[in-house]
This record gives structure tokens, sequence and C-alpha cells, in this order.
């Protein structure tokens, strides 16, 4: 029943698509360059942010929510209808790797995200101190990830690197594994 109601979602060209991650991971300043606002005064989100932009003749419903750990719970009111979940990592926290694992690790095994596909933005990037992709990869444990298809890329919310290169491989993912009319 699920996938009848993805696809036909899909046939209006229309995705929701989750942004979650640990506080400070840079998740609201990757939704502001997406759409071209200004990222230089982005204060923590407190609850729960919801953009839309039209790319690729999709309509994404971008709904950014607050990492801190007093928010996390709530994050299971936001699963509903999720095409896509993109987990976006500060990878310069290193202290906080495992607790970012566990955490994805947490709403991978929830049944309402269960036809969602994961895209992992590594996210500051182009700080010289950041993990590299590797680094993540194991320390997240991404390999061990069965339930869901998944793609790690390297990005920046100040530069805009790779954003757009992953909206692409979300609408790429949707329409090689949803079919559409």
């Amino acid at each position: 029943m699920l996938s009848i109601l993805r696809k036909a979602r899909l046939k209006d060209k229309e995705m929701r698509i989750l942004m979650l991650g640990l506080d400070n991971a840079g998740k609201t300043t990757i939704v502001k360059r997406i759409m071209n606002e200004d990222v230089n005064s982005v204060s923590p989100t407190l609850g729960f942010i919801i953009k839309t932009i039209d790319y690729d003749g999709f309509k994404l419903n971008i709904w950014d929510v607050g990492g801190q750990k007093t928010l996390r719970t709530y994050w299971k009111n936001y699963f509903e209808k999720t095409d896509t979940l993109i987990w976006v990592v500060d990878a310069t926290d290193r202290e906080r790797l495992e607790d970012c694992r566990q955490e994805l690790f947490g709403l991978l095994q929830q049944e309402r995200l269960m036809g969602a596909s994961l895209l992992v933005f590594k996210n500051k990037s182009d700080v010289s101190s950041s993990m590299t992709e590797d680094e993540l990869r194991k320390g997240l444990r991404l390999d061990d990830i069965y339930t869901h298809k998944w793609k790690i890329m390297t990005c920046s919310a100040i530069t805009g690197q790779n954003l757009q290169e992953g909206l692409q491989w979300v609408v790429q993912d949707a329409k090689d594994r949803l079919f559409l009319y």
C-alpha cells in the first residue's frame, strides 16, 4: 500500500525530504544555501522549517528539523510520507561521531522511514581538519546499512559545494526506484 501511495505522489512529482542530524551540523545553512538565502546569519532551529523548491520538474518539500538533544525525541513526528532522509554530519565533529551513528541507526529502524532513501551529507568538508569520506563511512558504519539505499556526499553549506548534486541524486533515486507514469 505504501508503495502505491508513493507512486501516486510521485506521479504529481512531489517529494518529501526530511533533513536531520545533530545540532550544529549545518542543516539550516544547507537549506538556506539551496534556497539562495543569506547564510551569514543562521541561528539554531528550535522546531522545524519547511521550504519548497522546484527542482528538475519536481516539487521538493524539505523539512529541516532541529537537532538539539532535547528535540530529537520529537523527530518521529516528522517521519510520515518521507521519500528521502538527508542526514547531515558535521565532518569536523569527531567527538560526537558515535552519537551521530547511534542516532542515525535509530532512525533507520523506524518503520515509517523504511521506504526512504538515505543521503548522508558530509558537511564542512571545506575545513582542513574535516574527516575524510572514508573516516566518516567507517565511523558511521554506513557499509552495515542494508535496509535503505544510501549515498554519502561531501559538501559545504557555506560554499554550496555538492548541494545541487545531492538534490540531483535525490530526484534521480526517486525516478529509479519508483515507477512514474
